[in-house]
């Protein structure tokens, strides 16, 4: 097992697609779309919140989160990456806007501020490994509150299922031949009934945790569950949270298991979006099945180590320091290390030594003159 802690910076340095990339390649490599949050996160709590105490927190930041924290995730890791959402037209919806095109390069050229509606807002308190977080907002009103607009053409994009809802944008890309990966979210209904997801058989790839995709299958393992997985789709990964994560290629029968990486966790929020994230591009890449998953599960790993979705998702930069840090460390198992040799020919030559720091974007202070 391979054991890491510290900070990092991100930098996408590396474009995954240069070798792929050719004229008439679509502008977007991945679209995605849904509700963007501003999250203010505190870490560093003892424990949960006592009622009619006051608990004092170590850290705290403020970041785009929601949908922004797969955008973000995707953009790091240097995809061409579009999104489709409603913005707030208050501070925290400028914030928010100016975070994601200014400072990330994400497209929102198909996105809108909408007058008259206010941020949607998650406080998240991470501690003990766990999370906890309150919500407030508004669904937007129409038009940008209904079907969002996509591009014409993309290689990618990440969609969201949920039980009895069919969206037709997906439908669109997929029949441009762009290629679907998707999660999905509790079913608070309790069916868990696979037909009621009707998207799913527009997807090439399936991302469900291990308590999902036992629920939707009725297995009684997750291994089990990727496999009858990969009878409904062409690839099938199940994460396995501190066990790492296992995938099925329907097509070819192979599948891959790779251990989860030990860290020092800090806060879990996004997480689940950074392991899509990784294993999009290295599925675009075309990189083993095995590869991607070890990349997704490498990106998320990092992820933890800092607080908050979108400020914690890991680029090229910090890869390539964890990669050069670990490899010096004697105490590493030489054959959990051969699981990513593959990044050696990935890789920038790291500009400064592991830990990176990391800058900390929040909202209520400038930049000194």
């Amino acid at each position: 097992m391979i054991t890491t802690d510290g900070p990092q910076q991100h930098n996408a340095g590396v474009d995954p697609l240069v070798a792929l990339r050719a004229d008439g390649d679509p502008e977007c490599d991945v679209f995605l779309t849904g509700t963007v949050f501003l999250d203010i996160i505190f870490t560093g709590l003892d424990s949960a919140p006592v009622r009619g105490t006051e608990s004092w927190a170590r850290g705290m930041g403020s970041s785009p989160g929601g949908v922004a924290n797969m955008a973000t995730a995707l953009a790091r890791l240097g995809l061409r990456t579009s999104l489709a959402a409603a913005f707030g037209d208050d501070h925290y919806g400028e914030y928010c806007w100016d975070a994601l095109a200014q400072g990330e390069g994400i497209d929102l050229t198909m996105s809108r501020t909408v007058p008259g509606w206010h941020s949607p807002v998650t406080v998240s308190m991470a501690y003990e490994g766990e999370r906890t977080m309150i919500t407030h907002g508004h669904e937007a009103p129409p038009p940008e509150g209904s079907v969002p607009a996509c591009p014409h053409r993309a290689r990618a994009a990440v969609a969201s299922l949920a039980p009895g809802r069919s969206e037709q944008w997906i439908a669109d890309l997929a029949g441009r031949g762009a290629r679907i990966f998707a999660d999905v979210g509790w079913d608070d209904s309790g069916r868990w009934d696979l037909s009621a997801l009707p998207d799913l058989g527009l997807c090439e790839a399936f991302l469900p945790n291990a308590q999902e995709a036992m629920r939707y299958t009725g297995a009684d393992c997750p291994r089990a569950a990727a496999r009858a997985l990969a009878e409904k789709v062409p690839v099938a990964v199940v994460t396995l949270g501190s066990e790492g994560a296992y995938a099925v290629d329907g097509a070819t029968g192979e599948t891959a298991e790779v251990p989860a990486i030990e860290v020092r966790e800090l806060d879990p929020t996004g997480a689940g979006d950074v392991f899509v994230a990784g294993f999009v591009t290295g599925t675009l890449a075309g990189w083993p099945l095995a590869d991607r998953l070890a990349f997704a599960g490498l990106t998320a790993a990092l992820s933890v180590q800092e607080f908050g979705g979108s400020l914690s998702a890991p680029g090229w930069a910090e890869v390539a320091a964890w990669w050069q840090h670990v490899q010096g460390r004697p105490d590493q198992d030489p054959h959990a290390l051969a699981r990513y040799a593959f990044l050696a020919g990935l890789l920038p030559s790291p500009s400064r030594p592991w830990p990176l720091p990391r800058a900390v974007p929040t909202i209520g202070f400038g930049r000194a003159g």
